[in-house]
């Protein structure tokens, strides 16, 4: 085992969405088990790790970027070793090593364990092999989230045929974690301060499927929720078809359930849906969206779009358009199609063109930001609980929150104008559970004012979690930024 002062330091770069977070987490937590200092500065790094991303071709093209980036700070700074992992290396494994000299290993999803070896200089390169990897509970982890909220990755790889992705060839067929794996991991967490813990993986309403479980993310929902010192427990990426009556009605059913979903529809043409092998129709999403809402009140609705799919045709579009219109979600994304080389759609014809695409993307963003600012302005006047985030990243003059509607990082936010509760008692603090009376309304974005403090981040929670920290070695950390385009685990 390393030891100090001679330890090396390891930089971490993790690019991408929060499933490529936990697999930066766990990778920490091998490398900080065995006496590794980890560090967010790149030139203080002598080992530099990029974990990449490449689902869609502005991911591929940040993460080669970044590496390259990083390449230079080989040449010319401190670090002697460059470390390529994930997503990028399944897709390029060969080319990167070819075309980048600067990089001395790379390991890719299914070879997250192996990441000691690759930092030390002893990977030995394997044969090429469908990724298997699923990380568990008795692994370590380092989180580089605020200490009161994090993932858990409960699946990983997809068995869904879509077209336009290649996240099986990128993570492997689906593949559940085990039931008690995910919560003891979640009983841990929750006793190291975590307070708001979110589900993720490729599509988190199949979980249990291949482990023969039936209603399996109602049935870890609701253990889950019976974790006394957790505020939310939400799960992200719902898919359309696999969101069952018992799933709504243990949303509806359990206070620590987040009234929350995150349900990608891709599209509302029944055209577009079948060249993309999604299958059903605008019609039939309308319903699901209303019986939704029907059994689970004030439930707050995100969902993602792709424009510009080939074959999408101006009345396509114009249907997904009065779709959106009619479904009237809280929040939403919207993807402009880019080529993906050995995706299924690649080969199709009826390319759409770029300018056409990103004028589709802003004529749909445009419409969506006009019904969130309406079903907004609902809420002035209201007071609702909200997770006290801590300072603005664009200002410490201000803090944010979130509301239980607010999914970490990807929704609006809530600003607050005042941190003192009426009651004249403590001041909240990052991590506290408060109830706030809304203020103003903006496109995406709310002003409120705390009136009292719910539920206190306790001393022992928090404390916990900066001596689990201690424990590896490194500060709590969490993630910042820095001048580049990337985000940085500190």
């Amino acid at each position: 085992m390393p030891k100090h002062p001679t330890v090396p330091k390891v930089g971490f770069l993790s690019l991408g969405c929060p499933k490529n977070l936990v697999d930066s987490e766990v990778m920490m937590g091998i490398l900080a088990r065995q006496g590794y200092e980890l560090t967010p500065h790149a030139d203080e790094a002598d080992v530099l790790v990029v974990n990449t991303c490449s689902f869609i071709a502005p991911a591929q093209q940040e993460s080669v970027d970044t590496i390259l980036e990083m390449a230079e700070h080989k040449k010319f700074g401190r670090a002697q070793r460059l470390v390529v992992a994930g997503c990028l290396v399944e897709r390029y494994r060969a080319q990167i090593m070819e075309q980048i000299p600067e990089v001395d290993a790379v390991i890719g999803t299914g070879e997250v364990e192996r990441i000691l070896e690759a930092v030390r200089g002893d990977l030995q390169p394997l044969p090429a092999a469908v990724p298997d990897f699923l990380y568990h509970d008795g692994m370590p982890r380092v989180l580089s989230t605020p200490r009161h909220a994090a993932y858990i990755k409960i699946a990983e790889g997809c068995d869904h045929p879509c077209t336009f992705c290649i996240i099986p060839q990128l993570r492997g067929k689906f593949r559940s974690r085990r039931f008690e794996s995910v919560v003891r991991e979640a009983q841990s967490l929750a006793a190291a301060g975590v307070r708001e813990i979110t589900l993720i993986g490729q599509d988190t309403t199949s979980y249990g499927e291949d482990l023969g479980l039936r209603d399996g993310l109602p049935a870890l929902l609701a253990r889950l929720a019976e974790i006394e010192e957790l505020a939310w427990v939400r799960f992200l990426y719902a898919y359309p078809n696999r969101v069952t009556n018992k799933l709504l009605e243990t949303l509806a059913a359990h206070p620590r359930l987040a009234k929350y979903m995150d349900m990608p529809l891709q599209h509302a043409s029944r055209n577009v849906l079948a060249r993309m092998k999604r299958g059903s129709s605008g019609d039939a999403f309308l319903k699901l969206v209303e019986r939704i809402r029907t059994t689970i009140p004030g439930v707050m609705l995100r969902t993602s779009f792709i424009v510009g799919f080939p074959g999408e045709t101006p009345s396509d579009f114009e249907e997904l358009c009065d779709f959106v219109r009619a479904a009237q979600f809280d929040w939403m994304g919207v993807f402009a199609y880019s080529d993906v080389d050995n995706a299924a759609s690649y080969a199709q014809d009826g390319k759409v063109d770029t300018e056409i695409i990103s004028d589709r993307r802003d004529k749909l963003m445009s419409l969506q930001r006009r019904i969130s600012a309406r079903r907004l302005k609902h809420l002035v006047g209201h007071t609702f609980p909200a997770l006290v985030e801590g300072p603005s990243k664009d200002t410490e003059l201000v803090w944010e929150a979130r509301l239980e509607g607010m999914a970490p990082e990807i929704d609006g936010k809530l600003y607050l104008s005042d941190l003192v509760p009426l009651d004249g008692g403590p001041a909240a603090r990052t991590g506290d559970i408060v109830t706030v009376e809304i203020a103003e309304s903006h496109d995406y974005d709310l002003v409120g004012r705390v009136v009292a403090v719910q539920d206190a981040l306790t001393a022992s929670g928090a404390q916990a979690g900066i001596a689990q920290a201690a424990q590896a070695k490194v500060a709590p950390l969490r993630r910042v930024l820095t001048g580049a385009p990337l985000r940085v685990l500190s």
